[in-house]
């Protein structure tokens, strides 16, 4: 025989009587029809089967509602509240606000500390002069990877917890906030020039000062000049924090020069860089630090207004598997509210609550605050943009307009600058300046290239060095020529396999040369619209050898192992230590005993060189083709 509900509930102690103000507590469990009661008050936390029992619902009912949220929980797992006031909701309950919520606690919009209702007119109006208001400013810290930016941050947040808010713990939401004089300053918790520059990539600005760290004792490195070009390239202002001040053997003076060398003038060597000497560990500039930040926002007089729909962009994003999918949002105009309804990406949802950097919950987020928000049915990416809708059925219609655009384009990438469009660009007046990512073997190759360009200018358009640097081209440099909109050009150096991969995905133009004139010539004629059909390198894939078989006196034939792409008859190079031993053809491609056209990743075969038979165990082969591609634009 089925237990009755309210055997059930006695067995949880008696019943207590409703609250005056027509809210019920998780105890006084009710079964009355939804629209026969009134608001149920929640708990911070709640187990699966006591919100089942306190809405006289099967467990099952409650499973089912998380699950469309993506929570997969069973009967005896503790939800948050949140979570639980989602399941109310869909369930046809209503929850009543927490009292630290009612009494203000977490900021208030109106006079008597509630959150006011805004006007769908009011919300959606368009930015005005007469709506905008001041705004905090969005900071970037990048740097060498040991050059301290993760301590300096710590240290500044650290600070102004401990001058304001004590006992206040600042959990990891991908961005924070500090305040100096009553002036907010919101620092954006990125790993890098990496994850700044693919937020840009998505077409993301979300900052506006970029503070680039470097370490006085070790002064400017590879990774601080990427730091610089990414900044300089998103044309966002650049403060320099000088770090580790402390150490005996810091050489400011040596620093500063580096940073000339670099592009960066200084201000007391007479440029308009910022320069502050800082230091993590012992606390050194913190407050000149911020108050420069501030100085900075104050010339850009950075403004925004927070009675329009809210538009922000997520800094961080994933699935938890109690509260479902959570991301940070950084409002940079609008106000998002709780009960919004949000598209984001590819996803959308209705906020369901909202909190701040120190875990608490706030009703309201206005321009440049980040919140962490709960109710996207999805996890979305680093880099969407968040818009708030007028409903539901507006936002799912917005989403399944972009799957189908996404669907339409058929998984291509968004057209990118190449050289053979440059003309077309040109004429149409879509093109005033031609960007260049530029790598060469050495540093002293470098200046060469950048003064032979720079004669190229014209009237129409002019060339602009956004990076330069020696080495291999990496997968940063794809990044900034993507988010840039710019071509890569390699001089006597190579392409890493990731970055290689990653110039196919985002269609980004990379030009390999060894001769300078050849470099040149080719910009020259793009700029005129000369180009002539060229010969193009396909690298098709690469094997490594694992065994050698010996046919005959003198040919080997390499029993190898495809690691990347395919093996196909055609031109051949042998990579050994790095470094390249041999240029040849494949002239034999076997699979067992058959001659084969081509062999796939994952398989093994047996390959025969024409002419280069020094082979040995752990070589990689790497085979490519030549195509001819046209480049005249003037048809």
């Amino acid at each position: 025989m089925a237990r009755s509900r309210s055997g059930t509930r006695g067995r949880r102690g008696p019943r207590k009587p409703p609250r005056r103000d027509g809210a019920f507590t998780a105890s006084s469990v009710q079964t009355a029809d939804p629209r026969e009661r009134g608001a149920v008050e929640l708990p911070p936390t709640i187990t699966v089967k006591e919100l089942a029992e306190l809405f006289g619902v099967n467990p099952a009912d409650v499973i089912r509602e998380l699950i469309k949220s993506g929570i997969f929980a069973t009967i005896n797992q503790l939800i948050d509240r949140d979570t639980a006031a989602l399941v109310a909701s869909e369930l046809g309950y209503e929850v009543a606000e927490p009292q630290a919520a009612l009494a203000g606690e977490s900021g208030d919009d109106g006079e008597d500390g509630t959150p006011s209702e805004a006007t769908k007119e009011e919300l959606f109006t368009e930015d005005d002069d007469a709506n905008l208001v001041s705004r905090a400013p969005i900071v970037t810290v990048m740097g060498h990877v040991d050059h301290g930016k993760t301590s300096l941050l710590d240290a500044i947040r650290s600070t102004t917890v401990a001058a304001g808010e004590r006992g206040g713990i600042t959990q990891h939401i991908g961005a924070s906030e500090v305040t100096k004089d009553g002036r907010r300053v919101v620092f954006l918790d990125t790993p890098g020039h990496e994850a700044f520059t693919a937020m840009r990539a998505r077409g993301a600005k979300v900052t506006d000062i970029a503070i680039v760290v470097v370490a006085a004792d070790d002064g400017v490195m590879p990774q601080t000049l990427e730091a610089i070009s990414h900044a300089k390239a998103a044309k966002v202002p650049i403060i320099i924090a000088m770090n580790k001040m402390d150490k005996p053997d810091a050489n400011p003076d040596r620093v500063k020069t580096e940073l000339t060398e670099a592009g960066v003038v200084v201000e007391e060597y007479g440029g308009d860089t910022p320069l502050v000497p800082v230091s993590a560990k012992s606390r050194l500039g913190l407050d000149d630090l911020v108050d420069m930040v501030l100085l900075v926002a104050d010339l850009q007089d950075l403004k925004a207004n927070p009675k329009r729909s809210a538009i922000g962009t997520i800094v961080e994003a994933r699935m938890d598997r109690t509260r479902g999918a959570v991301a940070t949002a950084l409002v940079q105009t609008g106000t998002l509210r709780v009960g919004d309804v949000i598209v984001v990406g590819e996803t959308y949802g209705r906020v369901r609550a909202l909190e701040n950097d120190r875990g608490k919950r706030i009703p309201k987020a206005g321009p440049a605050t980040a919140a962490v928000v709960l109710g996207l049915s999805e996890v979305p990416e680093a880099g969407d943009i968040l818009r708030v809708v007028a409903d539901e059925k507006e936002a799912r219609t917005m989403v399944e307009a972009r799957h189908a655009q996404l669907a339409a384009k058929g998984g291509e990438g968004s057209g990118r600058a190449t050289l053979e469009d440059l003309y077309k660009q040109i004429q149409a007046g879509q093109a005033k300046e031609l960007r260049i990512i530029l790598k060469a073997d050495v540093s002293g190759s470098l200046g060469a290239i950048t003064h032979a360009l720079g004669q190229l200018a014209t009237d129409e358009v002019k060339i602009n060095i956004l990076h330069e640097g020696a080495g291999e081209i990496t997968d940063n440099d794809i990044l900034l020529a993507s988010a840039s909109n710019a071509i890569v050009v390699g001089f006597s150096t190579k392409i890493t396999d990731t970055a290689r991969r990653a110039a196919e995905t985002e269609k980004v133009d990379v030009r390999m040369y060894d001769i300078i004139y050849q470099l040149t010539d080719d910009i020259e004629k793009a700029l005129g619209g000369l180009l002539e059909p060229e010969l193009v390198e396909v690298v098709e894939g690469r094997a490594e050898v694992r065994k050698l078989i010996k046919v005959g006196k003198t040919t080997v034939i390499a029993g190898s192992y495809v690691t990347d792409g395919r093996m196909v008859k055609g031109g051949a190079r042998v990579w050994r230590g790095g470094k390249i031993v041999a240029t040849d053809r494949i002239e034999s491609l076997r699979r067992f005993r058959d001659d084969v056209r081509e062999v796939a990743q994952g398989f093994e075969c047996g390959i025969g060189l024409a002419g280069f038979h020094d082979l040995e165990e752990g070589d990689i082969i790497e085979c490519f083709t030549t195509q001819s591609v046209s480049r005249s634009l003037t048809n």
